[in-house]
């Protein structure tokens, strides 16, 4: 199982969870894998990650791996981080 930890922004459309669990091999696999209006929120039409959506598994962001293709083991923990603007 791969956990992806949400952020308190992100938990409504989780329901209220504060990680959620899903059975993948990939980063996609597992963003695929989440319920869709959490999906919605970290993926564009076309299955990308946003933009303003950092995902990390361990300390290196995907961005710096393969992005949506980086290989995951079981017991991976992604943690996923939207990017906060505001002045």
């Amino acid at each position: 199982m791969i956990t992806l930890k949400l952020p308190p922004v992100l938990r409504p459309f989780a329901g209220g969870a504060e990680q959620v669990e899903v059975e993948a091999t990939t980063v996609g696999d597992a963003l695929a894998a989440t319920q869709p209006a959490l999906r919605r929120r970290l993926t564009d039409e076309q299955g990308a990650v946003r933009r303003h959506v950092n995902i990390y598994l361990g300390s290196d962001n995907i961005r710096d791996l393969d992005g949506p293709d980086t290989p995951l083991t079981d017991g991976a923990e992604l943690l996923i981080l939207p990017s906060v603007a505001g002045g």
